[in-house]
């Protein structure tokens, strides 16, 4: 019976186990080179700043320095990230200090505006952004501080009022609102922001009923905006101040003109929306007010004692709105005016006894009217002299009485 040996490990290794251990050994060395070589290209990539260029291809602008300014502001903004605005408001104010003159003034401007916002001091930081955004109008975060500064008005027009020696919000902040609204609209025309600024503005003046500004603004924002979201809704505002701005048949009614006008715009631009509205209706309140405001006028003829006015006044009210109350009411009052004018203006005027008829439902002889005052004959020549009185009282040759009509001749 022969036994088989088992072999020994300690013995000197084969090619094939040689050659194996070689392979293992070089993978590793190359890995770790490829490691390496990762580690240090990742941390070259974190050292370098890249900037987009106009053909989508990234270029490398420079090495990124830890002590340049571009790193100190990154700072601020990682004290701005972790909700530490006295922290980054102490850092910027350095940096702007030390660097009066630097390239990135107008981001740190940007972030010392957003640090004093985040303490709550956003009058200071409205001084900021404008600051930046007149000096720096060419600026990469020009509009951003618009956009700021368009937040802050937004809010003061809600209602939001200034620190009063920094203590108490006391102070009134409605002409900030509406000077800021403005000038971002001035400053940046045509674009989404000042769209917003526009209708935040013309919505501030409806809401305080400063109704003629507001229909102001809101017409400017149709003229600049045709094509806005909100068109609708500056038409219908529009419309509604201008009734609104009507205060009474005593005022002028220019206001109601104009939203006549614009109501028959919008029904045939906009006839679902019309209807919705109730733009009849509207149209149908147009009409009386206009029609009182006439039969107003009329009356304050009468009261001035100017009736061929007055009847001017009430035959074109009749003729302009036949079909209001007003027309009704000053078919019943033409009587009175008619009764006092000359007859030759009344032969001239209309029918009114026919337009009482028709309107009043009155029978003919309750529609006459009256001719008028006729007109005195004139006094022929001569006929007319009279005898100058005596100063002093007593009989002279002048002084002849006529004879008795009962006085007979002998």
């Amino acid at each position: 019976m022969s036994t088989t040996t088992p072999p020994d490990r300690t013995a000197t290794p084969t090619p094939n186990r040689r050659g194996s251990r070689l392979r293992k050994r070089g993978l590793r060395t190359i890995l770790a080179i490829v490691a390496a070589a990762s580690a240090t290209s990742f941390g070259a990539a974190q050292e370098q700043t890249y900037e987009l260029t106009e053909d989508d291809r990234w270029s490398l602008l420079a090495e990124k320095d830890p002590d340049g300014e571009a790193s100190q502001l990154l700072q601020v903004r990682r004290a701005l990230g972790l909700d530490e605005p006295r922290r980054a408001l102490n850092l910027v104010e350095g940096f702007l200090e030390r660097a009066p003159f630097s390239t990135w003034r107008p981001e740190a401007l940007l972030l010392k505006g957003d640090a004093q916002l985040a303490l709550g001091n956003e009058y200071d930081a409205l001084m900021t952004y404008e600051e930046l955004v007149q000096r720096y109008p060419g600026s990469a975060v020009f509009v951003t501080a618009l956009e700021r500064e368009y937040d802050i008005a937004k809010a003061y027009a809600g209602g939001l009022k200034r620190k009063f020696l920094g203590l108490f919000r006391i102070l009134d902040t409605a002409d900030d609102a509406e000077e800021l609204l403005i000038r971002i609209q001035e400053r940046l025309p045509g674009s989404t922001l000042a769209e917003r600024a526009g209708m935040t503005l013309a919505d501030f003046y409806f809401e305080r009923r400063d109704l003629f500004m507001a229909a102001e603004a809101y017409d400017i924002f149709i003229e600049n905006y045709p094509r806005s979201t909100q068109i609708d809704k500056a038409r219908l505002r529009l419309i509604y101040s201008y009734l609104a701005n009507f205060r009474g048949p005593e005022y002028d009614a220019v206001g109601l003109l104009e939203a006549q006008a614009r109501l028959r715009e919008l029904q045939a631009i906009r006839p679902a929306l019309a209807q919705k509205v109730g733009a009849e209706a509207l149209l149908v309140r147009v009409y009386e007010s206009d029609a009182i405001k006439m039969l107003q006028t009329a009356r304050w003829y009468v009261d001035t004692e100017d009736p061929i006015s007055a009847e001017y006044v009430i035959r074109r009210l009749v003729e302009a709105y036949p079909d209001s109350i007003a027309t009704i009411d000053a078919l019943r009052m033409i009587p009175s005016i008619l009764a006092r004018m000359p007859e030759a203006a009344v032969a001239a005027a209309p029918d009114y006894a026919a337009w009482r008829e028709a309107k009043l439902g009155l029978s003919p002889a309750q529609a006459a009217v009256p001719r008028g005052v006729p007109a005195r004959p004139r006094p022929e020549p001569g006929a007319g002299a009279s005898v100058p009185p005596n100063p002093d009282g007593d009989a002279s040759e002048l002084d002849v009485q006529a004879p008795s009509a009962s006085a007979t001749s002998p």
